[in-house]
């Protein structure tokens, strides 16, 4: 099941980074008193309860040249388009201000539950003065101080409360779900439409399971069944925002959420930029399967080096996804796209692969074998056995005498050799370290 995503939604310099920071239990956002210090949209995972979610922090999310208030209210429907719940902070210092009845209107309009913070209430004396924002007509506000810390339990028990049940969320079994991320224009609509007219039989569009997205269904040749989420360059509903590059960025956090498959767009006419980075990060570090796929690829002129040049400089610039195959496509001649949906099969094939342990312990024995473990400070690292403990992504558990002293040379030498005995292409892997009792 997706995280649930929780968006922070208000004026300038009422503290959204702040609480962000504390929401997410680490200083990520930078903090400062000059309004619009957040330049970037800083996204995080945070825990209460048990629940992990999403965390947005939608402050550098703006259009520049734009009046002051269309910054505010791009925000704030970013929100209720993509979060499932909404914090709407204010401050106390100020009181309600005529932004903050601006930003109410909006969000009282949506159909997301939104919970409204009052920020910088320090001391119990300065409760009193939050009853004014009942005026918002957003019902009970919490009192909240992100530079101390105060009220934030009661806040994530709010947060939590409205969060989307289970069986809300709940995805078919045996549906591979994959979506195609990457900055605007690179060609995402393009290769949703041709891979649509590609494979002929589309069983149903049906609104998505947390918000009001499209995800088209279909099966192929083998009666394989797919689910193709919706991302930024599918609903014209959010073309108008498109130019952002925060928007499309976050839009692509909640794509790869309910992927098992993410397939990272490229532009060969454009090159790699650092948002095509940025966004696949998010789908390594969420363990998501991962198909680099360069489109456009009609449009370059071509040698017999083309390829092996632009390759090379793939592997350069996205070294931690060295697992993912590369795809050279256009979605305007459709070459190769008829090889993709068979390309998620093989990698969904290899997110759910099993290894028995015995076999597992055979190549860790020939790998120590060939390559000794090291040692540090005089003392040597002994590895005793490996298991298999999950899927999607695979999770290998090692059992050592020392978890400190497996280092990430070694460990990294060890998942190359399970890599080269077993097919995981297109999935990461975890190996964690556990001390044997």
């Amino acid at each position: 099941m997706p995280n649930p995503v929780v968006a922070i939604v208000g004026r300038p310099n009422v503290g959204k980074s702040t609480i962000f920071n504390r929401l997410a239990g680490e200083r990520i956002s930078i903090v400062d008193d000059v309004s619009g210090v957040t330049r970037d949209r800083i996204y995080a995972k945070g825990e209460w309860l048990g629940k992990t979610f999403n965390i947005i922090d939608t402050g550098g999310i703006d259009i520049t040249d734009e009046p002051f208030m269309s910054q505010i209210k791009l925000q704030a429907q970013v929100a209720i388009e993509e979060a499932d719940v909404i914090i709407f902070l204010t401050c106390v210092r100020e009181g309600v201000t005529d932004a903050d009845e601006n930003v109410a209107r909006i969000l009282y309009q949506s159909d997301k539950p939104v919970i409204l913070a009052v920020n910088k209430v320090d001391n119990p004396e300065m409760r009193a003065e939050i009853f004014d924002f009942y005026s918002l007509g957003l019902g009970e506000p919490y009192p909240v101080s992100g530079s101390h810390g105060l009220g934030l339990g009661d806040l994530l028990d709010a947060v939590v409360a409205n969060f989307p049940s289970e069986e809300e969320n709940a995805e078919e079994e045996g549906i591979i779900n994959f979506s195609f991320i990457g900055r605007p224009n690179v060609g995402k609509s393009s290769l949703v439409n041709a891979i649509l007219g590609e494979e002929r039989v589309i069983v149903s569009n049906i609104a998505g399971t947390t918000r009001d997205a499209i995800d088209t269904m279909f099966v192929d040749d083998e009666g394989a069944k797919f689910r193709m989420i919706d991302t930024a360059g599918i609903r014209k509903k959010g073309k108008v925002y498109e130019s952002t590059e925060k928007y499309s960025v976050m839009r692509a956090i909640r794509a790869i959420e309910r992927s098992d498959i993410v397939m990272v767009v490229l532009n060969a006419e454009e090159g790699i930029q650092e948002q095509d980075k940025k966004v696949a990060g998010y789908a390594h570090e969420a363990g998501k399967g991962i198909i680099i796929l360069v489109n456009k690829w009609d449009t370059l002129e071509k040698d017999n080096h083309t390829m092996k040049e632009f390759e090379d400089k793939i592997r350069k610039e996205f070294q931690y996804l060295s697992y993912a195959p590369i795809m050279y496509v256009s979605a305007i001649t459709k070459q190769r796209l008829s090889n993709i949906p068979a390309k998620i099969k093989e990698i969904s094939e290899n997110q759910n692969r099993r290894i028995s342990s015995s076999l597992l312990n055979d190549v860790l024995m020939d790998a120590v074998a060939h390559n000794p473990t090291p040692s540090d400070k005089g003392r040597r690292l002994k590895i005793y056995y490996m298991t298999q403990v999950a899927v999607k992504p695979p999770t290998f558990v090692v059992f050592v005498n020392d978890p400190e002293l497996l280092h990430f040379s070694y460990e990294r030498f060890l998942e190359n050799r399970i890599r080269d005995s077993f097919d995981f292409e297109g999935t990461p892997f975890h190996l964690i370290a556990r001390q044997k009792k």
